[in-house]
């Protein structure tokens, strides 16, 4: 609890400099629902979990700086589509569900509300949220601000290399997808299926109702994974900016990851902001074009982005996809499909009679097309 009372005092000091245009009863809804209703899970925290917390609390509070406070509720309604609407891998699974289905005059906001509606009315996380809002506040406006905070925020978590949004969006095809039978056979029994399976050496049956259970292990397990590879990931890229770009480069990116503002780390590497914001450019450049797309590590870096070639098509849609294949030489080709294939660059070189780095040169040009064709609208 002591803890607890700590965090709260410095997040109460905070939101007076940052929220002094809010009431002193707003801002301390805001921090009792930022510390949360189990004040005693602080106190047995190990110090990177902590870390971890205290970066998920201030995550949080910027979404709801950023896009909700102070806002009307129809347009921060309308920011929060547009966040979730402008996520590519979103966009695109939408887009080529509505061209492969009938009703092909739905838009991908009109499904991504369906989607936000069915979390609200359905998802237990975000209605134990809903309750713990309204034991904050009984300010109406604040109460949606607060909401869609924790709508985004959950909606934007990852799981296996995708937004947890894309496996909602997944679930609603399921819940709404007409079934049943079509004929009904006349004159024999309809045979009835258990709702229970025991699979192979396993002792216990699982229940194939219990859906919300099998979901919630599920993502448990997939977060678990996740961070692992987040994980691999940051070390990985930090490495590379060290050693690329130079030693502030990958304090640079610790920092961030901490949740700092450009001006915090230009305070933290006693740089000038202007340098700072030019250094952030070539991290950028450096994360999308050259370690993703040449680093020997770079599937990590595709798979978390979803622009990977085995499982992702480089993030391409189907109709995406071919026209891409259309703009490439037969030798490009080739290379996608023994890339596809699995096979290292080297034998790849070794195959086509070329030099490795030629190899490397050509699929760079092709992931940086590829990107280019999913930015296009």
């Amino acid at each position: 609890m002591a803890l607890a009372e700590e965090l709260t005092r410095d997040w109460r000091s905070r939101l007076q400099t940052d929220c002094s245009d809010q009431p002193t009863a707003a801002q301390d809804a805001i921090v009792q629902w930022l510390i949360g209703e189990d004040r005693e899970r602080f106190d047995g925290l190990a110090p990177t979990q902590l870390a971890v917390l205290q970066q998920a609390m201030d995550y949080r509070y910027r979404i709801l700086r950023q896009r909700y406070l102070g806002v009307p509720p129809e347009k921060a309604y309308s920011k929060l589509i547009q966040r979730l609407s402008s996520l590519f891998l979103i966009r695109s699974k939408i887009r080529t569900w509505v061209a492969l289905s009938r009703d092909r005059q739905r838009s991908v906001t009109d499904v991504l509300k369906e989607v936000i509606q069915e979390l609200i009315q359905s998802d237990s996380y975000i209605r134990q949220q809903m309750t713990w809002i309204a034991q904050c506040t009984m300010n109406p406006r604040l109460r949606n601000a607060l909401l869609l905070t924790s709508i985004e925020e959950y909606c934007l978590r990852p799981i296996r290399n995708q937004p947890l949004l894309v496996y909602r969006f997944v679930n609603h095809l399921r819940r709404t997808s007409r079934g049943g039978m079509t004929q009904v056979p006349t004159g024999e029994l309809v045979r009835l299926v258990s709702e229970e399976i025991t699979p192979d050496e396993a002792d216990n049956p699982v229940s194939l109702l219990d859906n919300q259970a099998v979901t919630k292990y599920q993502d448990e397990q997939l977060l678990e994974e996740q961070q692992g590879l987040r994980n691999t990931v940051k070390d990985s890229f930090v490495t590379y900016l060290t050693e690329k770009v130079g030693p502030e480069a990958g304090e640079w990116l610790l920092l961030h990851l901490q949740g700092k503002s450009q001006e915090a780390i230009a305070q933290a590497l006693n740089m000038p902001i202007k340098q700072v914001y030019r250094l952030r450019e070539k991290i950028s450049y450096h994360a999308i074009n050259v370690f993703a797309s040449k680093h020997p590590k770079s599937s990590l870096v595709t798979a978390w982005l979803g622009t990977s070639l085995q499982e992702h098509s480089l993030g391409l849609t189907p109709e995406q996809w071919q026209q891409f294949l259309k703009t490439c030489t037969p030798i490009q080709q080739q290379l996608i499909a023994e890339m596809k294939a699995g096979k290292t660059v080297e034998v790849i070189a070794q195959e086509l009679n070329m030099k490795a780095n030629q190899i490397a040169g050509e699929w760079s040009k092709l992931y940086l097309s590829a990107q280019e064709l999913r930015n296009t609208p």
